[in-house]
C-alpha cells in the first residue's frame, strides 16, 4: 500500500495575504490622508476667495477714481471754442426745475459765462420746454435783465417744439422771439394739482388719522376733505402769482401785445398765432437769427449738460433716494 509521501501533505499558508483585498486595503488613504486633503483643499478655495475679494475692492476703487477723473475734466462743461466773433447759445430744453438740467443754477451759469465772453456778439436762447416752477423762471428772467444791462448786450428766444408757461416766463426777457410757425406758445397762467382720495377711503372703511399742531397744517392733505377756506387761500395764492407772470409778460413785451380777452387765460397758441397776438416778433431759427439778425453766423453753445459721469454717479446714488422722495410727496405743485 503506498502512503502520501510528506512533501504532499497539506501545509498552512504562513505566507502575507497578497489577494485584491488585501491590494485594497494596501492602497486605500488613511483617515489621516482624507483630512489632510480635505484641509488642503478648503485653504485653496480660501484663498482663492481671497483673491477674488481684493480684486473686487482693486476695481470698485479703479471705478470710483475713474468716474471722479471724469467729473473733474468734465464737469458743466460749457464752449469747445470761443476763437473769432460768433454768436452764443444757451438751451433751455425740458422741465424747468431745481433739479433739472433746466435749474436757474445752470442756465444762469451759462448765461454768464457768454455774456462775459468778450468774443461773444449776442445770446439766443434756444428754447424748447412745456414749462415748470415760476419761481427757477423767475430767477433766469432777472439774471437775463440784469446781464443785458450790464454787458449791453442783445438776446433773442428762438422757439422750437414748444415755449410754453414758466418757458414763456424767460422768454420775454429777450429783445425779440422767433418761432416757427407749428410751434406751441403761451399758456400764460398758474396751475397748482393734486388728488383728494376721501371718496375712496370711505367706501372702502379707511378712517384718516391726522393730527396738527395749528388749525391749518393739514392744508391740501389728499386725504382729507378740502374746505371752503383752504380753497379760497389756494386760489388767492395762484391769482398772485398769476398777476407776477402778468406784469413780467406785458414788461417784457409792451406795446406789442394785442388787446384780446384770452391772452392771459392759459391758453396757447402756434406760433404764427403768437406773432400775431404779440407773443412773437417772427419766424425764424438759430441759425436764421445767427445769419441775419445777429450777423454773426458762428455758433458756439455754452449750454451746462450731465456728463455720463455724473448721470452714473445719479443713476446708482443720488437718484434713487429722489426717486424715493418723489413717491412719498404729497404736497402739490406749482406749475
Amino acid at each position: 500500500m503506498n502512503t502520501p509521501s510528506e512533501d504532499s501533505t497539506p501545509k498552512p499558508n504562513t505566507s502575507n495575504n497578497t489577494g485584491p483585498a488585501s491590494a485594497n486595503n494596501a492602497t486605500s488613504p488613511t483617515w489621516g490622508q482624507v483630512t489632510l486633503e480635505k484641509w488642503a483643499f478648503a485653504a485653496l478655495e480660501e484663498q482663492k476667495h481671497a483673491r477674488r475679494w481684493r480684486t473686487f475692492v482693486r476695481m470698485s476703487w479703479l471705478v470710483v477714481l475713474i468716474v471722479a477723473g471724469l467729473i473733474t475734466l468734465y464737469k458743466n462743461t460749457g464752449p469747445t471754442t470761443t476763437n473769432g466773433v460768433h454768436t452764443a447759445v444757451v438751451e433751455i430744453k425740458g422741465e424747468i426745475s431745481a433739479d433739472s438740467d433746466a435749474s436757474a443754477e445752470w442756465i444762469n451759469q451759462a448765461l454768464k459765462d457768454a455774456f462775459e465772453d468778450e468774443n461773444s456778439k449776442a445770446i439766443i436762447l434756444l428754447i424748447n420746454s412745456p414749462g415748470g416752477s415760476p419761481v427757477q423762471a423767475g430767477m433766469i428772467n432777472d439774471e437775463i435783465k440784469r446781464l443785458k444791462a450790464k454787458h449791453k448786450k442783445p438776446v433773442y428766444a428762438v422757439v422750437e417744439e414748444s415755449c410754453a408757461s414758466a418757458a414763456y416766463y424767460i422768454a420775454v426777457a429777450a429783445d425779440n422771439i422767433y418761432v416757427d410757425k407749428a410751434s406751441i406758445v403761451g399758456s400764460i397762467g398758474v396751475l397748482m394739482d393734486g388728488f383728494g382720495f376721501t371718496g375712496i377711503m370711505d367706501k372702502v372703511g379707511v378712517e384718516r388719522r391726522l393730527l396738527t399742531a395749528g388749525e391749518n397744517k393739514g392744508f391740501m392733505d389728499p386725504f382729507s376733505p378740502l374746505s371752503k377756506t383752504h380753497k379760497a387761500f389756494a386760489q388767492n395764492m395762484l391769482e398772485q402769482i398769476h398777476q407776477q407772470f402778468i406784469g413780467v409778460v406785458k414788461e417784457g413785451r409792451g406795446d406789442r401785445l394785442k388787446d384780446s380777452p384770452d391772452l392771459f387765460s392759459g391758453l396757447f397758441w402756434t406760433g404764427q398765432q403768437a406773432i400775431e397776438m404779440g407773443l412773437a416778433d417772427g419766424l425764424g431759427s438759430v441759425d436764421f437769427v445767427a445769419r441775419e439778425i445777429v450777423k454773426a453766423e458762428d455758433l458756439v453753445d455754452y449750454t451746462k449738460r450731465d456728463n455720463v459721469a455724473e448721470r452714473l454717479a445719479k443713476r446708482f446714488g443720488a437718484a434713487m433716494g429722489a426717486g424715493a422722495v418723489k413717491a412719498l410727496k404729497t404736497w402739490p405743485e406749482v406749475h
